[in-house]
């Protein structure tokens, strides 16, 4: 976890998903994908530890709505290829 994850914690979870939950959770997944680094994989939107704070509120977001962690992988691979 990076220092300023320390400092800041995690993102709150909202009490329950909505449909706009999942868009935003999406995005935040696709956006703060890994990209691999000398010093190990970071975020490729701002170079966080991968990981960063919105990869992972966005994961638990889909988690919540009902996602698998194979089916989140996926969802990441098509959208980071730019498949609909």
């Amino acid at each position: 976890m990076d220092s300023i994850d320390e400092i800041l914690g995690e993102l709150p979870l909202p009490p329950y998903v909505t449909a706009e939950d999942v868009t935003f959770a999406v995005r935040a997944v696709t956006v703060h994908a890994a990209e691999q680094w000398p010093d190990g994989p970071r975020c490729r939107n701002d170079r966080a530890p991968h990981p960063c704070r919105l990869h992972r509120w966005g994961r638990q977001v889909l988690i919540r709505r009902g996602l698998r962690e194979r089916e989140i992988e996926v969802l990441i691979t098509k959208q980071t290829a730019g498949q609909p």
